[in-house]
């Protein structure tokens, strides 16, 4: 690794690579692991140039926005982690937004709402990074990318680009092709309609509101944990199993929202990880239903 780290900063400025990097000052939970090496590119070529250069020399590569929605294990990640937070630029064309991978989709909703385009006001409340958001379908109150998704620029696991249309991508209920074909997005563009800023702001505030009313905000969390079960909500099994307010070292099933786990007090990974174990365990003994996870766990013990 340190021979490869010392390549790797004759290719990118050595300030944005990072060796032995503490992750979890990447992760909304606060908690995780170092990465071997972190690199923060801001070109689309410095992205192609990374990706060539760890495939060439067989050194294992993670992509890693901001945090929101995924748990990094306490041993950390081997080898690269791509961090692409400082590629956040937005451009309008015509009623596309043009967003960057690391633009927040939060942002990119607000910036929607200044140009009098609608149709991204689901994503006022979600935290992730455009990229993440592509990746697993983000969605929420019955708004997914995949409505306003017209295509998207990606980076092969070779590094070549590729751009993939709306179809091309197969979305389905938090799933594209993106993880299976270990593709690395690079940018969206949003298909958008032209709207009423007054009735945009309106419903923007309202989804906030639900948001802010609901989900337990002031704490460190991965978001929504688990995905919903068919004919179910993973919230209130979970509620009516008895869990809310369970608590494993720092991490609790929170008491707001029983679909979200809060860091209340110096939690690590393999608290998160034994309490999302325990509570899948006892929805499928009470309710036969088994809780699958939304957030991302990666990294090692």
């Amino acid at each position: 690794m340190n021979d490869f780290y010392l390549e790797l900063k004759d290719r990118i400025d050595a300030n944005r690579v990072k060796i032995n990097e503490p992750l979890k000052n990447y992760t909304f939970t606060k908690t995780g692991g170092n990465a071997d090496c972190l690199v923060l590119p801001i070109t689309y070529e410095e992205v192609q140039q990374v990706i060539r250069f760890a495939q060439h020399t067989s050194i294992p590569v993670t992509i890693l926005g901001n945090g929101s929605n995924v748990i990094i294990r306490d041993g950390g990640i081997r080898g690269l982690v791509i961090n692409l937070t400082a590629m956040n630029d937005v451009s309008r064309r015509g009623n596309h937004l043009i967003a960057q991978s690391g633009a927040k989709i939060i942002d990119v909703s607000r910036i929607a709402y200044e140009e009098s385009l609608t149709g991204l006001e689901f994503a006022c409340g979600i935290p992730g990074t455009v990229g993440g958001a592509v990746y697993m379908n983000a969605g929420a109150y019955g708004g997914e990318v995949k409505d306003v998704l017209d295509d998207a620029l990606v980076v092969t696991k070779e590094g070549d680009l590729l751009r993939l249309t709306n179809e091309e991508l197969k979305f389905s209920y938090r799933h594209s092709i993106i993880p299976e074909k270990e593709y690395l997005v690079l940018e969206a563009s949003f298909r958008l309609n032209l709207g009423n800023p007054a009735a945009i702001k309106e419903k923007m505030d309202e989804l906030t509101f639900l948001r802010e009313s609901k989900q337990p905000l002031e704490y460190p969390s991965c978001g929504s944990v688990f995905k919903r079960p068919p004919g179910f909500f993973a919230g209130k099994l979970i509620q009516d199993s008895g869990l809310q307010g369970v608590q494993i070292g720092g991490v609790q099933v929170s008491t707001k929202h029983a679909g979200f786990m809060v860091n209340v007090g110096n939690g690590t990974a393999t608290d998160y990880v034994q309490l999302i174990h325990h509570v899948q365990h006892v929805v499928k003994e009470k309710f036969n239903v088994n809780l699958e996870t939304e957030v991302k766990i990666i990294g090692e013990e």
